[in-house]
């Protein structure tokens, strides 16, 4: 029977996941601090260790640390209350197996635990990523989102950002792809490097290759001088190709050459350049498709696909529009010099009905724009634009009602999604759980909470 030790300075939490893991299989050991965790690691060493972050004398971080300095193959997952994008970046650079954020979803702390006993016991060639004497991440103040999409996010820049792999960063317009790019960037060893970006569907074709790989004097009619391309410039930095897809037959060859050999020549010239440059590459379009239709090079698409970084839309993580809307209107009201404060909750409601399809640069320009247009502290409906007010797939039923609270408009919006999963899947709650991104657990409770139980 797998060995799990439980690290929390709170009894009661380490009571409490004594009895889940050992209804679930396990042997559990507790510790109420590191030193003491550290000493039953050196004397019975666990298959697996569940670790919070926040405790007196060593943080979870510190213990993490000297547990990888005694075992580097022991999986260590971090407990935490506070899931930001800098933790979570922080917490899979450092090592972490993953994190979990309480309070807890009991379901993914189960099967979070039998992936790491999994690993340990198979003895699958797992490492830490980083030691203790890796640089703090740079602020992630732009990259904002807590739902369970947007942490997977977070985990996987955190697990990419030291190597020095490819990563092909999928999703569509306006998701984000480029601040992911940087937070990949920001987060490695290149850091202090250059950081390159060309948007590929805004280069004519005629233009890309010197842009990419720069020119020699004469070598077409203009060529007055020579000119070092995007690749020179990004040495030993990362370059950030935006819109792969766009790209010519003729240039996604050249390319492949640079991704094998690390090496090209400019337009015009016969010197071989040679570069340190790591590429990360992003696209709102279906790669394996434009492959299959002749459009994309195989050999090219397996080469960008090393790892690949999908952003959800914006629809699909809803809960971080409100937080999202919030950090705009703080943004925007300092840069208008303006004192706005919130959303009126009929605001809101607006906002959280409204499917995104321009995602999250759609609701930035939104709320820049509402800064703009109210003549108050609180954004009220008519500062927001007419399609957002008047949608052309607005419900049956309106669900502004005189006297409800934000809270309410949120939950009444929540309650007829669930619902129509639910009649869209016949009742089906397997099904309906796997559509909402929920597992069965969490949706019997909201189904309870809506009462929506039959």
């Amino acid at each position: 029977m797998a060995l799990v030790l439980v690290v929390d300075d709170e009894e009661s939490v380490c009571e409490f996941l004594t009895e889940v893991l050992e209804d679930a299989g396990y042997r559990v050991q507790t510790a109420q601090d590191g030193p003491r965790a550290l000493e039953l690691i050196s004397q019975n060493p666990p298959d697996a260790v569940l670790l919070d972050i926040r405790m007196p004398e060593l943080d979870g971080m510190q213990v993490m640390d000297r547990i990888q300095q005694q075992d580097n193959r022991l999986p260590v997952i971090l407990m935490t209350a506070f899931g930001t994008t800098e933790m979570a970046i922080q917490a899979m650079k450092a090592g972490a197996f993953d994190y979990i954020i309480k309070p807890f979803n009991l379901d993914e702390l189960v099967l979070t635990v039998k992936k790491a006993v999994t690993m340990r016991q198979l003895a699958m060639e797992v490492e830490a990523l980083r030691e203790g004497r890796t640089p703090e991440p740079l602020s992630m103040e732009t990259m904002i989102g807590q739902s369970p999409a947007m942490q997977a996010v977070y985990k996987n820049i955190g697990r990419v950002a030291a190597s020095n792999v490819t990563v092909l960063i999928q999703g569509e317009s306006g998701t984000g792809k480029e601040l992911v790019a940087r937070a990949i960037h920001n987060n490695s060893s290149r850091r202090d490097g250059p950081f390159i970006k060309i948007n590929c569907a805004a280069i004519p074709e005629n233009l890309m290759e010197s842009e990419l790989f720069g020119h020699e004097k004469g070598a077409f009619t203009g060529a007055g001088a020579r000119k070092p391309g995007k690749f020179e410039l990004a040495h030993r930095g990362t370059i950030f190709l935006d819109e792969i897809g766009e790209l010519s037959l003729a240039t996604q060859a050249k390319l492949l050459r640079v991704l094998q050999e690390k090496e090209f020549e400019r337009v015009g010239g016969t010197e071989i350049i040679r570069v340190d440059v790591r590429i990360l590459a992003a696209t709102n379009k279906d790669l394996e498709h434009c492959v299959q239709e002749g459009t994309f090079r195989e050999d090219l698409y397996f080469r960008l696909k090393v790892v690949t970084i999908w952003l959800p839309p914006l629809r699909e993580r809803m809960e971080d529009v409100p937080v999202l809307a919030r950090a705009f209107l703080q943004k925007y009201s300092r840069e208008q010099n303006k004192i706005v404060t919130d959303f009126s909750p009929e605001a809101m409601a607006l906002l959280m009905q409204y499917d995104w399809p321009g995602n999250v640069r759609e609701l930035r320009n939104i709320c820049e724009q509402a800064v703009v247009m109210t003549r108050g502290p609180v954004i009220l409906p008519e500062d927001l634009p007419h399609s957002l007010r008047f949608p052309q797939h607005e419900l049956k039923e309106n669900i502004i009602k005189p006297g409800m609270t934000l809270k309410e408009i949120v939950a009444d919006v929540e309650r007829r999604v669930i619902l129509k999963a639910l009649q869209e899947h016949n009742w089906n709650r397997t099904a309906t759980a796997r559509a909402l991104g929920l597992n069965r657990r969490s949706l019997y409770a909201k189904m309870k909470e809506h009462g929506l139980l039959s």
